[in-house]
């Protein structure tokens, strides 16, 4: 038996006879050994952590069979996390060039990969994942049931979209999104209240299409009970997606999207009765203004649920550029209580994503969430910063490349831009402030045009 078999198995005789989920343990008061990496990692109490993992305000995603899985906290008073979508589609099939960016993702930072793979055979590519990558693993089985079954829409059972579900718990997927929150109803008041840009999410859209084409109830909001049982199975956390989120400034805020929170919130309740982790998915494109407002309806309406954002992006203008217009919106919404963002690239509305692009997406998010936990007080966040501008001071160039959050990229930009003398930068030069008033200060004469 292999190490990783031993664990899994000590992890599954754990869980079976003392615990089911991150929750239960909490509950039961038990310190899990996830619980206490977490805990070092967010420099907290491991007891303060057990009990917002208890009321379900911070979530400890950990399917039992992603054994390889370096476990993060997501929720209050903890660190912003990233997400990254990747994944194979029907123009873009290289699974080694996934693989890469999934590399490249964990290496930049990211805490958490998302599998939105649509076409070929996608079981591959998410249990590869599960199998070698450290990082939390998230899924939308929705997606998958359409590529799995290989027919019409239509024609797919609910016992079919289940089927997806427990297979992707199998598999050792860490959260599923789960589009629940479009019922009937919901969808019936959607129609009666037309968007500029209707449903914009993808699974949305599919479930939408489906319950029009059949005429039953959405499978997910329909069958919940069983959905939970699935995740309290294998400690998968419920990420409750947004099928009504906006898709432009214009929808922001609208009954549709309101409507689907209050849903959203009372599914919140019903998998907490099980000891199932939950996050809550938002918006989606949104004016500055409304983004406050709008983290602390969530809150009130899912009941302290962390909360999961895309973006919000703040402006529709910028194709090329949307990773900068949803790091803005989203250091906002996490400075006001999103607790995880899902990076957007510069290929958002446009393409998928390469590497390049990846990276840029992965840069502006992590900005974002930095700023945000700055402005939460987050213990440690301000460290590196402090240490950062000490290093400023001294002129101390490679520490500063130590400290920043892309040291590759200043490195390469002081290199392609040599200054005549080391202690400045081509920038300034002999007028550099610093260097000035670090020499006048220690009682040097400062003469610059004879230097």
């Amino acid at each position: 038996m292999t190490p990783m078999d031993a664990a899994k198995k000590q992890r599954t005789r754990d869980a079976a006879g003392r615990y089911t989920t991150q929750m239960d343990a909490a509950q039961k008061r038990i310190r899990t050994k996830e619980l206490e990496a977490v805990a070092q990692k967010e420099q907290m109490e491991p007891e303060k952590l057990m009990e917002l993992v208890a009321q379900g305000r911070v979530v400890i995603p950990c399917n039992k069979v992603h054994t390889c899985l370096e476990p993060n906290g997501i929720g209050s008073r903890l660190r912003t996390k990233i997400n990254v979508n990747l994944g194979v589609s029907r123009d873009c099939r290289d699974l080694d060039a996934e693989m890469e960016k999934v590399r490249s993702a964990v290496e930049l930072g990211a805490e958490s990969i998302m599998d939105l793979s649509s076409f070929g055979d996608t079981r591959k590519f998410r249990t590869r994942l599960t199998k070698e990558c450290p990082a939390i693993i998230g899924t939308v089985p929705i997606y998958d049931a359409v590529v799995y079954y290989h027919k019409a829409l239509r024609e797919i059972t609910s016992q079919e979209w289940l089927d997806i579900v427990r297979m992707h718990a199998e598999d050792g997927v860490d959260f599923m999104t789960i589009h629940c929150g479009i019922n009937r109803f919901t969808a019936k008041r959607f129609k009666e209240n037309r968007r500029l840009t209707n449903i914009v999410s993808r699974g949305g859209s599919i479930i939408f299409a489906w319950m029009e084409m059949t005429g039953e109830e959405n499978p997910f909001y329909a069958h919940f009970d069983e959905i939970l049982d699935i995740c309290r199975e294998y400690d998968v956390t419920l990420s409750l997606g947004d099928a009504c989120r906006p898709g432009s400034l214009a929808d922001a805020t609208d009954s549709s999207q309101i409507e689907e929170l209050i849903v959203l919130g009372e599914l919140t309740k019903r998998a907490w009765e099980k000891q199932v982790q939950v996050m809550i998915e938002g918006p989606g494109h949104m004016p500055m203004d409304q983004i406050a407002a709008n983290m602390k309806i969530q809150e009130t309406l899912c009941h302290g649920a962390p909360f999961y954002v895309l973006g919000p992006l703040v402006t529709d203008l910028a194709p090329g550029y949307d990773h900068i217009t949803a790091a803005i919106g989203g250091a906002i919404a996490a400075m006001h209580g999103a607790s995880f963002l899902c990076y957007v690239t510069p290929a958002e509305h446009l393409r998928l994503p390469d590497v390049e692009d990846v990276k840029e997406g992965i840069m502006a998010s992590r900005i974002a969430a930095h700023a945000a936990d700055i402005a939460k007080g987050i213990p440690g966040a301000r460290e590196q910063d402090d240490a950062m501008s000490l290093a400023r001071k001294q002129l101390n160039w490679e520490k500063q490349f130590t400290l920043c959050l892309d040291p590759e990229k200043a490195r390469r930009y002081r290199a392609e831009a040599k200054p005549e003398r080391e202690d400045t930068c081509s920038m300034c030069g002999n007028f550099c402030a610093v260097r000035n008033m670090n020499r006048i200060l220690d009682g040097e004469i400062v003469s610059i045009f004879d230097e």
